[in-house]
């Protein structure tokens, strides 16, 4: 029994089958069989995701398309081997509109839209990574979410199975999607709410990059 994750080894290549058995509180990820390590995200973090959560939900509400936020295991495929699915990933949020999609365990398949929140602990390579996985299991939308530059990175997947970055929008813009008919989302509601300290609101970046951890 796997009971550390100092028990793995970082160069191996492993299955969701495997991940199932290990026993360690550390959150990971798994890109094409590697280990990818997941730090604690932040508060202000957090409070993004709640926000965006809580927006999206009411969107959603009685509608076929549920929001899940991590910690959600995700199988961007669609088989029933655990011994051949070798990338689960815990996007910040997803939402998925195929119930068949969603068993016990989490989402098998590709979520209609996923979000990720950047935060220091985002390497470069991790998102590139991420990048190519949704665009490769066909996740029709995906959003990067930048706190320290207060904006939001839409994707859109092509006919050609490509995505296709649209014009960033910034804090003061409004961001909809036609995943979600009904929903409108004012970007200032998101990256301003009372949790903060009210000193934070008055600069321009809430809080600076060096504070967060993920």
């Amino acid at each position: 029994m796997i009971t550390s994750i100092s028990q793995l080894d970082p160069n191996g290549s492993y299955t969701y089958a495997d991940y199932l058995l290990w026993k360690f509180e550390e959150r990971i990820e798994l890109f094409r069989g590697k280990i990818h390590k997941m730090a604690a995200p932040s508060r202000y973090h957090q409070g993004i995701t709640s926000n965006l959560h809580r927006v999206l939900s009411a969107a959603l509400w009685k509608t076929p398309c549920r929001i899940y936020p991590a910690p959600f295991d995700v199988r961007l495929t669609r088989t029933k081997n655990d011994k051949q699915v070798k990338t689960v990933v815990q996007p910040d949020l997803c939402v998925i509109c195929d119930p068949t999609k969603l068993d016990d365990r989490g989402c098998s398949g590709a979520p209609e839209l996923v979000i990720e929140i950047l935060s220091p602990g985002n390497s470069k390579a991790e998102m590139k990574d991420k990048f190519e996985l949704y665009q490769e299991a066909g996740v029709l939308e995906y959003w990067i979410v930048s706190p320290t530059e207060r904006m939001v990175q839409v994707f859109k997947l092509n006919d050609e199975g490509i995505y296709i970055g649209l014009a960033p929008k910034v804090e003061d813009d409004m961001l909809s999607t036609p995943i979600i008919p009904n929903l409108e989302i004012d970007l200032m509601d998101i990256f301003d709410f009372p949790a903060l300290s009210p000193t934070l609101h008055h600069l321009p970046n809430p809080i600076a990059p060096r504070c967060f951890h993920q």
